[in-house]
């Protein structure tokens, strides 16, 4: 049975480095497309939102105007009482019956008053829930265009950068399996930590990129001969030499183009 080949600390570094440019440019992706999700995301929400409330006052001018077409069959039901009270008031044997139909139609005359009352109110309230609904179409509309505008830009950069992002993601995973797994965690942990996501930084001008600490002359040979993973003491990055990176920089870059 073959041995399996044993990865060198170089080749585990080569790998860690190889996969810092590759996460590094998906960064570089996603930074490109900036806020534009979460707008995208954010209009769309306010849409559904000022959708559902136009839905709600379209349901409230039904509910209304059902109850207008209730109050005038009620105005109907009394006029056809006072009517026929009226047509009953010519036959009274006695006043105390005359009066008492007298009574039963003024009060059918109070409940056509009141119901024309409130086919007024609700008619107002039509009127005001109108207005609010053209406010809001003409909102929606506004919204609308800006959400097609958001989307359009930002399928604009997907489609450029799709294709690109994918292989990259993948790629991103085979450089991952060439490192052993508490390495892996350790620079998935200290990728979270910084700001710029640099887990893996070379040395530059005598300190490690992107810190202005310098590291001892000993510290560098050390870190040239690529014998162990070394990490900056200030920052926690894992530190790899400037010939290391330039190489892999070389062979990246044939990639990404």
């Amino acid at each position: 049975m073959a041995k399996t080949k044993e990865v060198t600390v170089e080749e585990k570094l080569r790998a860690l480095y190889d996969l810092q440019l590759i996460d590094s440019r998906i960064d570089e992706i996603k930074m490109m497309r900036g806020e534009l999700p979460l707008e995208v995301k954010d209009l769309e929400d306010e849409i559904e939102g000022l959708q559902t409330r136009l839905n709600n006052f379209n349901t409230d001018i039904e509910n209304l105007e059902t109850s207008i077409a209730n109050k005038k069959n009620s105005i109907e039901d009394s006029k056809s009482l006072a009517k026929k009270y009226k047509e009953q008031q010519k036959n009274v044997r006695n006043n105390r019956e005359f009066d008492s139909l007298t009574k039963e139609i003024e009060y059918q005359d109070l409940e056509i008053q009141l119901a024309e009352k409130r086919i007024g109110e609700y008619e107002v309230k039509i009127e005001q829930k109108k207005e609010i609904i053209a406010a809001a179409k003409e909102r929606i509309k506004e919204k609308e265009n800006h959400l097609k505008h958001k989307k359009d830009e930002l399928d604009d950069i997907l489609e450029e950068t799709a294709k690109e992002e994918e292989l990259l993601k993948k790629k991103s995973v085979e450089f991952s399996k060439l490192i052993d797994e508490r390495l892996f965690n350790a620079y998935k942990k200290i990728r979270s930590n910084v700001r710029n996501g640099l887990a893996v930084v070379s040395i530059e001008r005598g300190a490690s990129g992107g810190s202005f600490f310098t590291i001892p002359p000993q510290r560098q040979v050390e870190i040239a001969t690529r014998k162990k993973i070394i990490t900056d003491e200030h920052s926690g990055r894992i530190l790899v030499d400037l010939e290391l990176a330039a190489e892999e920089k070389e062979k990246m870059q044939k990639f990404f183009s």
